[in-house]
């Protein structure tokens, strides 16, 4: 059911790319928007995890790293994907305050994880390998493959809208005429764009499901979204990601603006409603509230995750 609603969407947005075309200019523009489609996509699926991967200037993480920390957080990836049946992916580590991590790649077989310093810094243990249980999750269920095939769709969208309002206007002829050209340049990204963020929101519920099995910890990861989610609601700027706001539906939560309920325009579900189907799924007493937002300007250290003692009640108690 999962894979029948993502593959719904995408035909949504696959149409929605080739009646743009077709407004602007018929069946040769259809064919034409076809076309630029499939290279940008092409070149998408054989080095997506490259491009991603240099935008944040990732550093796969070698055997011998002298930070106690990125040795336990590798160490912990390749024995849940091994556990998990599934190919090694490439580890890496991104220079950031912002606890986030992402996934990306075309294929298991061609995969790459990303956890940032500040994630690192600011879970323990148990609440990084599930975050990262959640990343292969993604893997394992191809939402990478997807996440940038929807992108680059989407983006191609917005291009052919303004490419109609910069050749299209005067051409009467054109089907739809000049009301539709002022359509096409208005609502066609918004659609597009509704669409993409339909499939990231869809695929998170999906990925958290998988990433507590594969971690075997759901109380860890509910811990863990809170966390992460309270710091980015805190007002910090993540530059990066703001340079490449394109890249936002891939990371665990939103790098760029933690928003309060599921609505049409945010990539990722609210944390709480996310909280709250881990519950449902896996058992267990309601969530917690979700924890006060951190006021610090580096996220506090906690040691090569030893389990500090007097911690407070996870999401199960």
């Amino acid at each position: 059911m999962n894979h029948l609603r993502t593959f719904i969407l995408l035909a949504a947005l696959t149409a929605l790319f080739v009646g743009v075309g077709y407004l602007i200019g018929g069946p040769a523009g259809m064919m034409i928007a076809l076309a630029i489609a499939l290279v940008g996509n092409l070149i998408s699926y054989w080095n997506a995890d490259k491009i991603v991967l240099s935008m944040y200037r990732a550093q796969e993480v070698p055997a011998d790293h002298p930070d106690a920390r990125v040795r336990a957080y590798a160490a912990d990836v390749r024995e849940m994907a091994q556990r998990a049946g599934m190919p090694m992916p490439k580890i890496t580590i991104i220079e950031s305050e912002q606890p986030n991590a992402f996934a990306t790649g075309r294929d298991p077989a061609h995969a790459a994880v990303a956890a940032t310093t500040g994630l690192l810094s600011m879970l323990d243990r148990r609440e990084i390998r599930a975050v990262m249980g959640h990343e292969l999750a993604h893997v394992r269920n191809r939402d990478t493959l997807t996440m940038t095939v929807t992108a680059t769709i989407a983006g191609a969208i917005s291009a052919l809208a303004n490419f109609a309002f910069f050749f299209g206007g005067n051409d009467r002829e054109r089907p739809g005429g000049f009301i539709g050209v002022i359509a096409i340049m208005i609502l066609a990204p918004i659609a597009a764009g509704l669409v993409q963020m339909a499939i990231s929101r869809h695929r998170e519920y999906a990925a958290d499901e998988g990433g507590a099995e594969i971690s075997g910890d759901p109380a860890s990861l509910a811990s863990a979204l809170q966390k992460i989610d309270a710091y980015a609601r805190g007002g910090r700027v993540n530059f990066q990601a703001e340079r490449n706001p394109a890249t936002a539906h891939m990371f665990i939560i939103n790098p760029l603006l933690g928003r309060g309920a599921d609505n049409l325009f945010s990539t990722h579900p609210a944390t709480q409603n996310r909280v709250d189907a881990l519950a449902r799924r896996f058992g267990g007493r309601p969530a917690a509230p979700q924890p006060e937002i951190i006021k610090s300007t580096r996220p506090r250290p906690t040691g090569p995750w030893e389990q500090p003692s007097g911690r407070k009640p996870g999401p199960w108690g």
